[in-house]
């Protein structure tokens, strides 16, 4: 037991090491811990933004809804920059290339700012337009239009808080990760209630303060990071150097990062058609969902903790030409995350109701979440599995593979099958909740035949 707990102050406080040699369940262990907690903590500023949002009324849940269902846009783009550093980076750190590792930070740096900038401006200045476009009442885009511009506005941080921490994690450092984020909800937390509801001295700035509150919390975590990188880190020990353009690594991490990005825009455009298609069941309606998937990003992000772990050791792994042991990694952390989510499963179906009742009392928005999370959760032991092989096919590399099979998954079977449940089968929301489902458990059986056929060890970086 002690053992245990030494292992675990270590995972929490952090080392600099490469993960190709030793224990492979150590090398989990050390990976995941951390990267469970940084995964809890990204989720909490949707979880702590819903909570205090939805005392203020409906219309303003409505608005989170719909905003953070484009703002998967920008996800989408800091995901795949995310994907590339982790891949990048673990590869240089596998083969011992210190010196290229650092280079790659800052050339991600770089295009992290330069995307980020372009969607911060078209989104701003169309964050009314694209509430409209979405389905919302007059209401919802008087209440919610600011909230919408200051989300674009903050497109950068966002982009570089994911960017950063893939970095950190292809290097092995997830516990940098995991504190800037932290940092990034601590100060969430405390602005949160503050802003939205004009404690003391603040005025009363409802849903736009949850934004605010937001924007000012990320900015804070990317100072953490940046901080880390330059000062702190010893391995990585980044110097205005390494900010200087290298075409060579920009066209390589693009590469890369393109692949991941549209793999995730894939996913998260298709879930803009089944909030557009919920929308037209009402207001409530689309509160209740936002808040049953604010609940699942919750409990399914700590997962993806294990996912990026995996990711990691691959990277390393084959950048040390040990394929075989990559693997083996993979296979073990698949099956302690199945272990976990169908554990989850369970608590979520029983306790749907409870969990619902938490953030709203509104009667059809608490049927509606309810529905949505019993609904939701029948697919985590599929989850458990997909979400490993994918993140670790785009961990070597292979973000061409889980694009395509995103949209075989995503678009040829989850939005029809919700539009035909839904609308033509009059099934009503239901029908797109059990879209979901369906969809990610053809995404993780389709994902294990194309893992177990090995193409991706060959995969150059």
């Amino acid at each position: 037991m002690k053992k245990w707990f030494q292992l675990l102050r270590q995972a929490i406080r952090g080392s600099e090491e490469s993960f190709t040699e030793g224990s492979i369940n150590r090398a989990i262990f050390l990976l995941s811990v951390p990267m469970i907690l940084e995964m809890v903590m990204e989720s909490l500023f949707a979880v702590v933004d819903i909570f205090f949002v939805s005392k203020v009324s409906t219309e303003a849940v409505a608005t989170v809804g719909l905003t953070e269902s484009v703002i998967t846009l920008v996800y989408s783009v800091a995901i795949g920059l995310s994907t590339a550093a982790t891949a990048t980076i673990a590869r240089r750190i596998g083969e011992g290339n210190t010196a290229q590792a650092r280079q790659a930070i800052g050339q991600v740096i770089l295009i992290s700012l330069v995307v980020s900038s372009v969607v911060a401006s078209i989104g701003s200045f169309f964050a009314g337009d694209i509430l409209r476009l979405m389905g919302a009442d007059d209401k919802v885009i008087a209440t919610g239009t600011t909230f919408a511009r200051i989300q674009f506005l903050s497109s950068p941080v966002v982009v570089l808080l994911y960017s950063l921490s893939g970095a950190l994690r292809g290097a092995g450092s997830a516990a940098t990760a995991m504190r800037s984020l932290m940092v990034a909800n601590g100060i969430n937390m405390i602005l949160g209630p503050i802003l939205i509801f004009g404690v003391g001295p603040f005025p009363e700035l409802g849903v736009t303060g949850a934004a605010l509150a937001t924007a000012t919390g990320r900015t804070i975590g990317v100072g953490y990071q940046l901080f880390s990188l330059t000062k702190v880190n010893k391995m990585l020990g980044l110097v205005w150097e390494d900010l200087r353009p290298d075409p060579e690594t920009i066209a390589t991490i693009v590469k890369v990062a393109t692949g991941g990005t549209v793999q995730f825009l894939i996913g998260s455009a298709s879930w803009i058609f089944l909030t557009r298609i919920l929308s037209e069941f009402g207001s409530d309606v689309v509160a209740g969902y936002t808040i049953a998937i604010r609940v699942i990003m919750f409990t399914l992000l700590p997962a993806w903790g294990l996912a990026n772990a995996a990711a990691t050791l691959v990277g390393q792994n084959l950048g040390a030409g040990k394929p075989e042991r990559a693997e083996a990694s993979v296979w073990k952390c698949a099956s302690y995350n199945l272990v976990f989510l169908l554990g989850l499963s369970v608590f979520m179906f029983i306790g749907a109701e409870t969990i619902i009742g938490w953030f709203s009392t509104n009667v059809q928005v608490v049927e509606t979440g309810k529905t949505a999370l019993r609904v939701l959760c029948l697919g985590y032991g599929f989850y458990a599995y997909g979400m490993v092989v994918i993140q670790s096919l785009n961990g070597a590399g292979d973000t061409k593979t889980p694009t395509v099979l995103n949209l075989i998954c995503f678009w040829m079977i989850q939005i029809p099958s919700a539009y035909v449940l839904a609308v033509i089968l009059d099934l009503g929301p239901i029908g797109v909740f059990a879209a979901v489902p369906i969809a990610e458990s053809a995404l993780a059986m389709l994902g294990i035949w194309r893992f177990r056929l090995g193409g991706w060890k060959a995969v150059k970086v």
